[in-house]
């Protein structure tokens, strides 16, 4: 029998280490080819760890808790031979050939609710974690035939609950205390240092947005028949940042300490919303996507961080970050700046509100725009003309075509 290693995957640079979270497998037990025998929790995301092959959990070298580095041994897994694997396999086919032969003479509805009882019974230990946090019922489960397995994401549609409130302790005063996870510490530590190491300010504007409101109601059939995806406001907002950020060099940079570092490209942070926190995957080289490839992307983002399947190197690079707390109804905010980055732009709820218009009280639908910056580097001219071009852009997205 041959030993085979467990390793901590390969972190980027910006990644210096990780935690172990929790190992789903005790010393001798069984492992399944790809199943997940434990997580690792970085300051960015949750990583599952599969197993490499079949075989028996032989060591462990790294408990819970644990910091680890990129490509760090934590365990190894004694490979099983080829007769225990034929008799595994042989178990394997005996159940789905169980399952097919009871089957064949039942309603659709009768052979998933076989199906799902099989494979509940082979629930990934994410999937099993998953249902017990939440208290959901198995019988629900809308089954997907991935290695005959139910996986954390095929079940992710049934749960609606905060999924990391384990490890709750109670106490007399009717209190509770939760470990804080890795990126909600990491979140903390770099508001601090944005607090701590730059000269923050924000500035505001407003929008009109009744041209880009009217943009897609006019195209978004047509767009989406196309595309295969719905245009929303964030690729007009990619869109004019980017142009913007053309204008004005000092906020496509960052410091190091007395320099200053110019970007030559424009990667833009889009920040998302998950259960664990907020993250900002990244759109790379934004000024070469179109509208469609920008709204795939972001969609992409979305579904990944909803499912814990986003990758690291999505969320490695950026050079300015484009938020909006309008989704949750914000109606006016002070984002913060994502360092290294020295600039953010708040984007907030659309509301119906009378302005006045050539002498006339005209209703609009109205936008507050905030942007933050390093005062260290940009100037408060720089950022007011920068806000204000970003406006102009979206209030008439023509400009962008004849280049004003």
């Amino acid at each position: 029998m041959n030993t085979i290693n467990i390793l901590v995957p390969d972190l980027p640079d910006s990644v210096n280490d990780a935690v172990i979270v929790k190992w789903h497998k005790k010393v001798g037990e069984t492992i399944y080819c790809d199943e997940n025998i434990v997580d690792i929790e970085t300051d960015k995301i949750m990583l599952e760890v599969s197993a490499p092959c079949n075989g028996i959990l032989n060591r462990i070298l790294e408990e819970k808790g644990a910091i680890v580095k990129s490509t760090q041994i934590i365990g190894n897994i004694t490979k099983l031979n080829n007769e225990t694997k034929k008799k595994i396999d042989s178990i394997t086919n005996a159940k789905i050939n169980c399952i097919e032969k009871n089957s064949k003479d039942k309603e659709k509805k009768n052979i998933n609710s076989i199906f799902n009882n099989f494979l509940f019974s082979n629930l990934t230990p994410s999937a099993r974690r998953f249902i017990k946090l939440n208290n959901s019922n198995e019988k629900s489960i809308t089954s997907n035939q991935v290695n005959y397995s139910v996986r954390k994401q095929d079940i992710c549609k049934n749960i609606s609950n905060d999924l990391h409130l384990n490890h709750i302790l109670k106490n007399e005063n009717n209190t509770y205390r939760v470990k804080m996870t890795r990126i909600r510490q990491k979140i903390a530590e770099r508001l601090l240092q944005t607090k701590n190491n730059t000269a923050m300010l924000t500035t505001f504007n407003e929008v009109n947005m009744q041209s880009i409101i009217s943009l897609r109601k006019k195209y978004n059939e047509s767009f989406e028949k196309k595309y295969g995806v719905r245009i929303g406001f964030m690729s007009f907002f990619v869109k004019a940042v980017v142009e913007a950020l053309k204008i004005f060099p000092e906020i496509n940079a960052t410091l190091d300490q007395t320099d200053i570092v110019f970007y030559k490209n424009f990667d833009i942070s889009i920040a998302v919303s998950t259960s664990r926190g907020l993250i900002t995957p990244v759109l790379k080289n934004a000024d070469k996507l179109s509208m469609a490839e920008i709204e795939k992307q972001i969609k992409e983002f979305v579904i990944k961080s909803a499912n814990n399947t986003i990758k690291l190197e999505e969320l490695i690079g950026g050079n300015f970050t484009i938020t909006n707390g309008g989704v949750f109804g914000s109606l006016i905010s002070t984002p913060i700046i994502n360092p290294p980055q020295t600039a953010i732009l708040g984007m907030h709820a659309i509301k119906e509100r009378p302005m006045a218009i050539d002498g006339k009280i005209k209703i609009l639908p109205m936008m507050y725009l905030a942007l933050s910056y390093d005062h260290r580097l940009i100037d408060g001219k720089e950022s007011v003309m920068f806000l204000n071009k970003i406006k102009n852009i979206l209030e008439d997205f023509n400009r962008i075509i004849i280049n004003i």
